[in-house]
C-alpha cells in the first residue's frame, strides 16, 4: 500500500469528494484507511451506569484506499505514486515532480 499514516489525502469518490484530511489509521490487510473527519458514521452507545444517559456517537469509518489520493508535501497536489531505490532504501516518489515523499 502507498498510503501510510500521517500522510495528506484527497478524497477523489463518494460523499466526501473533493475533501482533504489525514489519514490516521491504516489497513493494509483490508486495503482501507480511517481519516480524519472524513465519512463520519453515528452509533447509539448504550448508558455505562444507572444514573447516565444513552448518547449518539460519532466515529469515523474505514474507506477504500482506491478512493483516496495521497497529496505530495512539495507540489501540493494530489498525484500517484512511485519507488526509487537509492542507496539500498526504497522512497517514494511524486509522479507529477518527481520529488522524494
Amino acid at each position: 500500500m502507498r498510503i501510510k499514516k500521517g500522510d495528506q489525502v484527497l478524497i477523489i469518490s463518494g460523499k466526501d469528494r473533493k475533501k482533504r484530511g489525514k489519514v490516521l489509521k491504516v489497513f493494509p490487510t483490508d486495503f482501507k484507511v480511517i481519516i480524519e473527519g472524513i465519512n463520519i458514521r453515528k452509533k447509539a452507545a448504550k448508558p455505562k451506569s444507572g444514573g447516565q444517559k444513552g448518547q449518539i456517537v460519532q466515529k469515523p469509518a474505514p474507506i477504500d484506499v482506491s478512493d483516496v489520493k495521497l497529496l505530495c508535501p512539495k507540489c501540493g497536489k494530489a498525484a500517484r505514486t512511485g519507488y526509487r531505490l537509492a542507496e539500498g532504501k526504497k522512497y517514494r516518489i511524486c509522479k507529477k515532480c518527481k520529488q522524494e515523499i
